[in-house]
């Protein structure tokens, strides 16, 4: 291992160290704390973990670029007919929580829609793109109506213009914006959990949603601008299956995020989706309590009421924390450039964009699998009673949620395992496209020091998130 390494190594180890033995009120925080959702001693092996995988993987991977050149093969053949199926199956559940919303009862915890936004489609739906791929695709309902719609008019009126070409500079900054937004909802707006406002909501991102397609086309904007569908659509591309309105293939696993050809906007919605979640476990934290108090005080002080003073003081937040992941990308794609001066950091930035889709997936699971493994549980008495109402449907409205199938110790390792696996994808897929850019010299290993860096970085993070280190 030459001096650049070597540097390399003792700089990441001691940032890992730091964390874990912490200063004597980090380490009363953990020891302290009976609830940890992480056992210290689990996140000091899971940090050491981390560390082996990445130094001992840079040398042993492959020195020839294998995943953006595989192909997938076809599985099996699907019915024409099962892709307007699934999206009117989409629509279905799309109008039902619209009216829930609206009509039904206005208690969170009775009305199906809060958990099915925020549990089966936030979580669930990143859980099942992972193993069967692009499945909200099919399910999207304003794709669905967007393309029904369309059809309805050319038969209506014949020939109609043809939308206006996507502008490139646009990208994916809508999907960006609108993940972002979504995240405001969770994480700032403190009605968040209203049904009737979630419904209003729903209304007002589909008028969004039409208005695009109606402008650009409906394959074009679900490709760029439908934030759902772009955020799902990245996941899915983790999945050894790639599924297609008349085929489902068989691919290499990380295949499809190798292939991602990052345009305007893709590293801004990764860093908002990294951002956004880091935030969320940093808002457990005693830093955060501190900063929080510190921030909204200042806000109060120049004259706003108590609620939006705390909203604009996790706003800021939300935005510093985004701010911080992609200034620390944005660094180590810097980095890059003591290695090839050939490229700007924003084009290396967004050659290496798709290693970052794996650490924003074990992101979401390590952060959101326990609430998902107890409260998808609610799902079963919500669609017999979806009003809140005192219907049952289905004869499952009495049903309750088990919290003990699934013990502390099993999530803990779930969550360690997922950020793990998480980190090797994403050095996996840095690596083979450091070999496509520069072949099997040394000048493809020396341009993985700072990235590794950064997802160690990345990694011990939501390692110190998930333990609640104070």
């Amino acid at each position: 291992m030459n001096r650049a390494a070597l540097t390399a190594a003792w700089t990441a180890s001691a940032a890992c160290a730091s964390l874990v033995a912490a200063t004597p009120a980090a380490a009363h925080g953990l020891v302290g704390k009976q609830d940890l959702p992480i056992p210290r001693w689990m996140f000091a092996w899971s940090a050491t973990i981390v560390l082996v995988i990445s130094f001992v993987g840079l040398a042993a991977l492959w020195t020839k670029p294998i995943l953006v050149a595989a192909h997938a093969k076809r599985v099996i053949g699907l019915p024409a007919l099962l892709d307007p199926l699934l999206g009117a199956i989409g629509v279905a559940w799309f109008a039902l929580l619209i009216y829930a919303g609206f009509a039904g009862s206005q208690v969170e915890t009775a009305n199906l829609v809060p958990t099915s936004v925020y549990v089966m489609f936030w979580v669930g739906i990143p859980m099942l793109s992972l193993v069967f791929g692009d499945v909200f695709r099919p399910l999207n309902p304003w794709r669905a109506i967007g393309r029904f719609t369309g059809w309805i008019v050319q038969k209506a009126m014949g020939d109609v213009p043809d939308p206006i070409a996507y502008p490139t500079g646009l990208g994916h900054w809508p999907a960006a914006i609108g993940i972002f937004l979504f995240a405001c909802l969770e994480l700032v707006y403190s009605d968040g959990t209203d049904p009737s406002h979630l419904a209003a909501l729903i209304v007002a991102y589909s008028v969004v949603q039409f208005l695009g397609m109606a402008i650009f086309g409906v394959r074009p904007w679900c490709a760029h601008g439908d934030a759902f569908g772009v955020y799902f659509g990245l996941f899915a591309t983790l999945s050894f299956l790639r599924l297609s309105p008349r085929a489902i293939a068989r691919r290499v696993p990380l295949s499809g995020t190798a292939q991602v050809v990052p345009i305007a906007g893709t590293i801004g919605l990764l860093c908002v989706m990294i951002g956004s979640t880091s935030f969320d476990g940093f808002t457990s934290t005693e830093v955060w309590r501190t900063m929080a108090d510190w921030l909204r005080e200042r806000y109060l002080d120049i004259g706003l009421s108590l609620r939006p003073a705390v909203e604009l003081t996790f706003l800021t937040g939300l935005v510093l924390c985004t701010a911080a992941i992609s200034a620390l990308y944005l660094l180590g794609a810097r980095g890059i450039r003591t290695v090839d001066r050939t490229r700007t950091t924003m084009e290396l930035a967004r050659k290496f964009a798709p290693s970052l889709i794996p650490i924003a997936l074990a992101y979401v699971l390590a952060h959101y699998f326990g609430m998902f493994a107890y409260q998808s549980q609610a799902m079963a008495f919500l669609v017999s009673d979806p009003l809140g109402r005192g219907s049952d449907l289905f004869g499952t409205a009495s049903a309750t949620i088990d919290y003990g199938w699934i013990s502390a110790t099993a999530i803990w390792y779930v969550q360690i395992t997922v950020l793990v696996l998480g980190h090797a994808a994403g050095l996996a897929l840095a690596h083979d496209r450091a070999l496509e850019l520069y072949g099997s010299g040394r000048k493809a290993t020396q341009s993985q020091y700072w990235m590794l860096g950064v997802m160690i970085t990345f990694t011990c993070l939501a390692l110190w998130l998930l333990s609640n280190v104070d």
